[in-house]
């Protein structure tokens, strides 16, 4: 026996109503699974690219932009008071920072920043292109302090230059003075 397709559509909207009264949303789960978006958010924020976040995760770059519309560039918050989240900038660290700084003892964040610089040769040198927040490049440059000769260790002046050369480069991200 047929039910009239009135009959019919009115089950479906009862049936769509009971799920939603059990609590069920109803719709497609997303990707990236709720125990694991913190970590994505923050990740992203501290300046770990949409590409590398979708390879660790196992799932696609548009999933990765889901988790973190609200952290995008275009995306325009609800709160106009609401603070900006920094977003990544790209800076050229010059090779004897990043010479000094990978055998310094780094947290994971600026570990996992300079592992993902790209290195861009220039003449007998090098410098590693760094994309991370302004936070991360303010504590890398605070993690080459003694490239001054601070600390009882000697200036060497070729490191000195270069130390100086990233504190202008991190200087001009925010207006600070290096």
């Amino acid at each position: 026996m047929m039910l009239p397709v009135s009959s019919a559509g009115e089950l479906t909207y009862g049936g769509l109503r009971a799920a939603e009264a059990k609590g069920n949303k109803g719709g497609r789960r997303p990707a990236v699974p709720a125990d694991k978006t913190d970590a994505v958010r923050t990740a992203y924020l501290e300046g770990r690219s949409i590409a590398a976040l979708a390879r660790d995760h196992g799932v696609s770059r548009g999933a990765i932009r889901t988790a973190v519309a609200d952290l995008l560039p275009e995306y325009t918050a609800a709160d106009p008071d609401a603070p900006a989240p920094e977003l990544p900038v790209a800076l050229d660290m010059p090779g004897k920072v990043a010479d000094f700084l990978r055998t310094a003892d780094l947290g994971p964040a600026e570990r996992a920043t300079l592992d993902q610089g790209v290195t861009v040769r220039r003449g007998q040198g090098y410098t590693l292109r760094v994309t991370a927040v302004p936070a991360i490049h303010r504590r890398l440059l605070d993690l080459c302090q003694p490239l001054d000769g601070g600390q009882g260790a000697p200036a060497v002046p070729a490191q000195r230059k270069a130390r100086r050369e990233y504190a202008n480069r991190v200087s001009t991200l925010a207006g600070d003075t290096p």
